[in-house]
């Protein structure tokens, strides 16, 4: 009698899925503490902190790893996965716990891909990392890519490393396929874009090698003058930017945007989106855009499904995939904030600021000379400021050159002479310089191989995504026209961004549009808008 009365006043035991819900959130926890260290290192850290930076980070990459390898945890989710397996079958219903069933999955395969890669090496990649972009920086503000030559050479070795251990691992059964029968480029891309093989991407990239390069042929041959050069103060971009936050939904209470080298997007918390950008010289648009296309990224980050007991700190509250993610920053970017009906919007904004109106002379008004200008048309030799026409040969470049460093045994030291080649062959422009070339973009500091295309694919997936939305609310140009971008958010809302990790991305595209993904979508919208900016 005693015992059932005590029983009755003890608190009930608690689950394996909510002890593993609360390792996972102390696990999400020190995450965190790293995206906010490389936060502040990528905006206000001072150059001599990079040694011990590197350190902080090294440190918590080791412990992050612990944490998702120990015995403790692996033997935390397979109480969980024992669980869910005796609840679905009292329910008799394999299908009754989706959920449920696919967080373990998923969780089930990190762990397995986890535990392929020695500790020690982990350790060394962060390190490695923390270096590599401080001798980005120092290289790239000097033009002197030898400065970052041997920083690159020491994080290919260890990302080849690491394809390795992941490959041993799965020649075991000890991974989930993430180095099985893959090579060592594609097994490094499987972090950003799941199931993605070279094969698939020649497929996908392959039209736009043949069709983007008549295009261009075809613009040189009838833009015309280029319009008149113009430039805008520091403050004035400064005040566009917030306006344009403001008016797609920027919450300053959730959000914060700083400067970077390279303009990104990341999330510190449930409540903590970053977004930071820069001005630069001579491009009076850049930071503009750039707000546009890092906001994208947050606006998907904060519309990932990660409230409630199933969902946060799970993973099926994570991003699909890189490729998808980039696919909603290219939305805003290209598809509203370089549209034509935003560019009558926001001509007037834009010589208010100026004081006076530059596109004035074109011969269709200031408005489409406005949107000239949002659309430039001219292969440039900077990936971040590329327009849509020229920016996927910009990735399939940059690709093909990863192959190259990490399969095909190219010298490091040959890098900017085998990539000024390939510039002029693909886009017909070749670098003064290696800040304007090969050390233009901060990914390779970080060893992060395998990420370029998901840039080129988010431009794929926009254009499928998009035609999808404008099947289903009507034409975005009309949206756009009257401000309406928040009907726009509303059906991402809706209809992308609560899929999380429930798909990969091309699961995801069929799912939305009903076919599977192909290069036509995008091809198309850039032959019609390319006819109503030439006409």
């Amino acid at each position: 009698m005693l015992a059932a009365t005590v029983a009755r006043f003890m608190p009930p035991q608690e689950s394996a899925h909510e002890r593993l819900r609360a390792y996972l959130h102390q696990t999400r926890l020190l995450g965190s503490i790293s995206s906010t260290l490389y936060y502040d290192q990528n905006t206000v850290m001072p150059a001599e902190g990079a040694p011990w930076r590197g350190e902080q980070l090294a440190l918590l990459a080791g412990q992050l790893h612990e944490r998702q390898t120990c015995d403790a945890y692996a033997d935390l989710l397979a109480e969980a996965e024992a669980e869910l397996a005796v609840a679905e079958q009292v329910a008799s219903q394999t299908g009754a716990m989706p959920q449920q069933r696919r967080n373990l999955l998923l969780l089930r395969e990190e762990l397995d891909r986890e535990r392929c890669v020695d500790p020690n090496l982990v350790s060394r990649l962060a390190k490695a990392q923390a270096r590599g972009y401080a001798c980005w920086q120092e290289a790239r503000s000097s033009s002197e890519f030898e400065r970052f030559a041997p920083a690159l050479q020491e994080l290919i070795q260890l990302r080849r490393e690491q394809a390795a251990q992941l490959a041993a691992g799965a020649a075991r059964g000890g991974a989930d396929g993430a180095g099985a029968g893959r090579s060592c480029w594609e097994t490094l891309a499987q972090r950003f874009e799941p199931g993605i093989s070279k094969a698939r991407l020649q497929e996908l990239f392959d039209p736009l090698r043949r069709r983007l390069p008549e295009l261009l042929a075809m613009v040189a041959e009838r833009r015309g003058a280029p319009p008149p050069p113009w430039e805008l103060a520091e403050a004035q971009q400064e005040r566009l930017c917030h306006d344009l936050l403001i008016g797609w939904g920027w919450d300053g209470a959730r959000c914060q945007r700083s400067r970077s080298p390279h303009p990104f997007s990341c999330t510190l918390g449930p409540g903590d989106f970053r977004i930071t950008t820069r001005v630069v010289k001579g491009l009076p648009l850049s930071s503009f855009l750039a707000t546009a296309h890092e906001w994208g990224h947050s606006l998907y980050e904060q519309g990932l499904p990660r409230s409630g007991d199933h969902w946060f700190p799970w993973p099926l509250g994570d991003a699909t995939s890189m490729g998808v993610h980039e696919s909603q920053s290219l939305f805003w970017e290209c598809r509203v904030a370089r549209s034509e009906a935003f560019a009558r919007r926001w001509q007037p904004r834009f010589a208010e600021a100026l004081g006076s109106d530059p596109w004035a002379r074109e011969g269709r008004g200031s408005a489409h000379g406005f949107w000239r200008a949002l659309n430039p048309l001219s292969p440039g030799l900077n990936r971040v400021e590329a327009d849509e026409l020229s920016y996927c040969l910009h990735i399939v470049l940059r690709w093909e050159l990863e192959i190259a460093l990490l399969e095909e045994d190219l010298p490091v030291a040959e890098l900017p002479v085998r990539w000024n080649r390939r510039m002029g062959e693909l886009l017909g422009r070749i670098p003064a310089s290696d800040a304007e070339g090969c050390l233009q973009d901060v990914h390779w500091s970080e060893g992060l191989f395998g990420y370029f295309p998901s840039y080129a694919l988010g431009h794929l997936i926009s254009a499928q995504l998009a035609e999808a939305m404008e099947h289903e609310i009507g034409s975005i140009e009309q949206r756009v026209a009257t401000g309406d971008e928040a009907e726009l958010r509303r059906w991402l809302a809706g209809r992308v961004w609560p899929l999380g990790r429930s798909v990969d991305a091309e699961e995801l595209v069929r799912q939305v549009s009903g076919r599977p993904l192909t290069a036509a979508p995008f091809l198309d919208h850039l032959e019609a808008k390319l006819e109503r900016l030439l006409a």
